[in-house]
């Protein structure tokens, strides 16, 4: 009888011990989980920022570029595929990661293309409001950037923790995954840089 007894307290105190250990893993991933969701929020804001200033940008230029309106069109198509895409940033897939990157370097060489067209427009160039609007768009640009570097970091320490041993087994059961990275769109390292020269 005793036995018996003293065999149940010793897995009961197994038990919680396991549960306590389990827990501990657990609320130590839900922040870095939650950093991850976050930060994710920040690199939709600085996208979203830049599809906000586009509107502004064509309807400035549209003034000024009247024989560039495939240009401006083009632009406006990019925005509104770049925007379609909402992304679940707990359930973040390689496929719809890299359907949002390519739709977002989309927008980016669309928008390339239509600054390197108001070269040609000296007095678009002179216009106080589309200079303003174009400081504003390569702030954001940095932005982006910077986001995406803090989405990464925030990805690796979540994925750091999940991938060691024990975590790993016990990650798997309370359904936390490994998160995938951002990664530089191919061809980048040699994407040519738009400079405007306001001076003139």
């Amino acid at each position: 009888m005793k036995k018996g007894i003293i065999f149940i307290i010793v897995l009961f105190a197994i038990g919680l011990l396991v549960g306590f250990y389990v827990a501990r893993i657990y609320n130590g991933l839900v922040p870095l989980d939650e950093n991850v969701n976050e930060q994710w929020s920040n690199v939709e804001s600085s996208y979203q920022r830049r599809a906000d200033l586009i509107p502004n940008i064509v309807n400035t230029a549209k003034g000024y570029a009247e024989f560039e309106q495939t240009t401006l069109i083009k632009v406006t198509e990019a925005r509104s595929k770049a925007t379609s895409i909402q992304i679940d940033p707990s359930n973040i897939t390689p496929a719809q990661l890299k359907q949002f990157q390519q739709a977002q370097s989309g927008l980016t060489s669309a928008l390339s293309r239509l600054l390197a067209t108001f070269e040609r427009y000296p007095d678009l160039k002179a216009n106080e409001n589309f200079r303003e609007l174009i400081n504003e768009l390569e702030r954001t640009e940095n932005r982006i950037n910077v986001e995406r570097n803090r989405f990464n970091e925030t990805v690796k320490l979540l994925n750091q923790e999940i991938r060691l041993f024990p975590t790993n087994i016990i990650a798997g059961m309370l359904g936390f995954e490994e998160r995938v990275y951002f990664e530089a769109d191919e061809g980048t390292e040699n994407a040519p840089e738009v400079e405007f020269d306001f001076s003139s």
